[in-house]
C-alpha cells in the first residue's frame, strides 16, 4: 500500500511541476510510513514539509495544492492535513478486505518485492576452521540467514558464501600436530578447542615443532601433496562440526556454500599486478600498499590497505578484494552483502573503494557492509565462560535446550518424552536466535537466558505460543486455515486494526531485505499477536452471532497464522502446532 500511496504522491507533484507550482529537478525521496493513531488515517507522509522551502511555499498550503493534485484512488477514502503540514492517508475498508482475501489466496499472501529482481551474493558466518565455534560466530549466521531468507521469499536469486578462515600461518601448527599424532587424532580432533589448544602448547613449548610448523606453511603454501591431504583432512573434519551446528540452528548453509580464504590463493599474485597496472600501488617499508585521501588516522596521514607484505606474504585485504571480483565477475552479483563485525567497519569501506577503483567490480553493483554489534554477558561484556574463555556455539544451544526442556516439563507434565524434547528443542533454539533477531543489528545486547525464555513480551516462547493458540481455533472449529469459506467483512474496531496490521507485512519485509534489519519482522510479529490477542478477546469467532461473520473472522484468523508462521520461517524459527 506505500508504494501505490508513493505513486500517487509521485504523480500530484509531477502534476504541480508541470503547472509550475514547483521548481523542475525536484527527486525527494517520498517518505510515507504507517500512523500510531487511526484516528489519524492509516498512513501519513511528511512530503510538503520537505519541499516547502524550494517551493516558496507554507507547508500546509503546499500541502492542500498536493490534495487538490492527487489522483482519485478507490483505496483511500480521504487525505488530511495535519499538524505543521503531514498528509494523512485513510484506506478504504473494502478495499483493504479484497486485499488480505488476495492475500489468503496466494501462497506467498501477496508479497511482492518494490523493486527489481536481484542476484545477491550473501557473505555470511565464516568461522576460522582453526576452533570450534563460538558465540561469536552466532550473530552472523542467524541474521546473515534471516535476510537471505527473506530476500529469497521477495523472488531475489541468493548465492550464499560462507567465506571459512581455512589458510594461513596457523595450520602449519595444526597440521604439525596432526603429522605428530595420526593415530589419536580422530578422537582428538572431536574437540577442535582442545586440539587447538594442545598444538598452540606443544608450539610454544618445543622449537623444534615450530620449526616444523613453519616448513609446514611455506610446503602447504606451494601445494605439496601430503600437506594438502592433511589439511583436506582436517578441514574436512572441522567442517562437519560447523554443519552440525547449522543444521541444528536451522540454517540454510551447506558444503557447497563454503567458499573460504583458500579458494582465491592462486589469484592472490593477479590482484596484486593488477593494482600495480592501474598505478594504485605504493611501496611502503617493504610492503606493497594501496593509499586512499580519504581514509586518514588521526593525524591526518593515509591510512593504507596493505595488500603485500614486505616478505612477499597475502593478508586479508587482498582475498577479500580477490572475493569481490569473484563475486561481480564470476558470480555476476547485482550486490553483495557482508554480515561481519561492526569492528571491521573501515576494513570494508577501504576494501570497496580498492575494488571500485582497480575496476574488479561492475559500477552498478552494491557493496555493502551489514556490521553487527557484540553479544555481551550480564556484566555488558563479551559474553565468556566463568573462566574467561570463549563459549562454545554447542554448549550454549546445550543449555538453552536443556533450559526449555525443564520449563516446558514444569508446564506440561503430561506431555510424552519425545514431545517435550521436541518442544524443547524449537523453544530452546529459537529462543536464542529470536533474541538475538529482535535487536537492531548495530546494537551490542546482553544475553539473558531467563529473560528469552519468558513467555511473556518480545520472546521466541509468546510468539510461538501465539501461533498455536490461532492454530488451536481452527481444530476446535474442526477445519483448517486453508479450508475457508465466506468473505472478509471488516466492521469492528479490532478488525480493521487487525487487518491493518496483516496489510503491512509486504512493506516489512521488503525494509528488512534492503536495510538487513530482521528486527523490524521482529517487531512486526510482536505487534501482530498482540492484536489478534485483542482481536480474540473482542471478537467472538467461533461465537460470533451470524455465520458470515464468524466465517470472516476464521479467514482473518487464518491470514495472522500464515502470517505468523512464514515471518517466523523467515527468521529461521521452527514453529508449533500446539505447546
Amino acid at each position: 500500500m506505500k508504494d501505490s500511496i508513493r505513486q500517487l504522491i509521485q504523480h500530484a507533484l509531477d502534476r504541480l511541476t508541470e503547472q509550475g507550482v514547483l521548481p523542475e529537478g525536484l527527486t525527494p525521496a517520498i517518505q510515507v510510513e504507517n500512523t500510531k493513531d487511526k484516528a489519524h488515517g492509516d498512513f501519513a507522509s511528511n512530503i510538503a514539509m520537505m519541499l516547502a522551502k524550494p517551493a516558496g511555499m507554507k507547508p500546509r498550503d503546499l500541502a492542500q495544492q498536493l490534495i487538490d493534485a492527487l489522483p482519485q484512488d478507490d483505496q483511500i477514502t480521504k487525505v488530511e492535513i495535519a499538524g505543521p503540514g503531514f498528509l494523512n492517508f485513510f484506506q478504504n475498508s473494502q478495499a483493504l478486505a479484497d486485499r488480505l482475501e488476495a492475500a489468503l489466496a496466494d501462497e506467498r499472501l501477496g508479497v511482492r518485492k518494490a523493486g527489481a529482481h536481484e542476484r545477491v551474493v550473501i557473505d555470511l558466518s565464516s568461522p576460522n576452521l582453526a576452533k570450534e565455534m563460538h558465540v561469536g560466530h552466532l550473530r552472523s549466521t542467524i541474521i546473515g540467514d534471516a535476510v537471505a531468507r527473506v530476500l529469497e521469499f521477495l523472488g531475489d536469486e541468493v548465492i550464499r558464501q560462507n567465506h571459512v578462515g581455512d589458510w594461513g600461518t596457523q595450520f602449519g601448527m595444526l597440521l604439525a600436530y596432526l603429522e605428530e599424532r595420526p593415530a589419536a587424532a580422530q578422537s582428538e580432533l572431536s574437540d577442535l578447542e582442545q586440539f587447538y589448544r594442545a598444538a598452540k602448547k606443544r608450539f610454544d613449548e618445543s622449537a623444534d615443532f615450530a620449526d616444523r610448523a613453519r616448513q609446514l606453511v611455506v610446503k602447504l603454501q606451494a601445494g605439496d601433496a601430503e600437506c594438502l591431504r592433511l589439511w583436506h583432512r582436517f578441514n574436512d573434519i572441522s567442517l562437519s562440526h560447523c554443519q552440525q551446528a547449522y543444521d541444528r540452528l536451522n540454517v540454510r548453509l551447506t558444503p557447497a556454500d563454503v567458499k573460504g580464504e583458500s579458494a582465491y590463493n592462486d589469484d592472490l599474485p593477479t590482484i596484486v599486478a593488477d593494482l600495480l597496472g592501474k598505478g594504485l600501488l605504493s611501496e611502503s617499508d617493504g610492503a606493497q600498499c594501496v593509499f586512499l585521501d580519504e581514509f586518514r588516522n588521526a593525524e591526518g596521514n593515509p591510512l593504507p590497505v596493505i595488500v603485500q607484505k614486505a616478505g612477499g606474504g597475502y593478508l586479508y585485504a587482498t582475498t577479500d578484494l580477490a572475493a569481490i571480483r569473484y563475486r561481480s565477475q564470476v558470480l555476476h552479483a547485482d550486490r553483495a552483502l557482508y554480515f561481519v563485525d561492526q569492528r571491521q567497519a573501515l576494513h570494508f569501506q577501504m576494501a570497496f573503494e580498492v575494488a571500485r577503483r582497480a575496476g574488479f567490480v561492475n559500477p552498478d553493483m552494491r557493496l555493502e557492509h551489514m556490521g553487527f554489534g557484540t553479544m555481551n554477558g550480564a556484566d555488558g561484556r563479551p559474553f565468556k565462560t566463568r573462566d574467561g574463555g570463549t563459549v562454545k556455539l554447542v554448549d550454549l544451544l546445550d543449555e538453552a535446550e536443556q533450559r526449555a526442556y525443564s520449563l516446558v516439563k514444569e508446564k506440561n507434565p503430561e506431555l510424552a518424552e519425545d514431545e517435550l524434547r521436541q518442544i524443547a528443542r524449537a523453544v530452546g533454539i529459537g529462543a536464542v536466535k529470536y533474541a538475538d533477531l529482535s535487536k537492531h543489528r548495530t546494537s551490542d545486547y546482553s544475553f539473558n537466558f531467563e529473560q528469552m525464555l519468558s513467555f511473556e513480551g518480545n520472546t521466541a516462547p509468546y510468539l510461538l505460543y501465539a501461533y498455536t493458540r490461532v492454530a488451536s481455533v481452527f481444530r476446535r472449529a474442526g477445519t483448517s486455515m486453508d479450508a475457508l469459506g465466506g468473505q472478509i467483512a471488516l466492521q469492528a474496531e479490532h478488525e480493521q486494526l487487525l487487518a491493518g496490521k496483516l496489510a503491512q507485512f509486504g512493506d516489512v519485509l521488503n525494509t528488512v531485505g534492503e536495510k538487513g534489519v530482521p528486527h523490524l519482522l521482529c517487531s512486526y510479529l510482536y505487534e501482530l499477536a498482540g492484536l489478534f490477542s485483542s482481536f480474540y478477546e473482542h471478537c467472538p469467532i467461533l461465537a460470533a452471532e451470524q455465520e458470515a461473520q464468524k466465517q470472516s473472522r476464521l479467514r482473518l484468523a487464518a491470514l495472522t497464522g500464515r502470517t505468523l508462521k512464514q515471518g517466523l520461517e523467515l527468521l529461521g524459527l521452527e514453529t508449533l502446532e500446539r505447546m
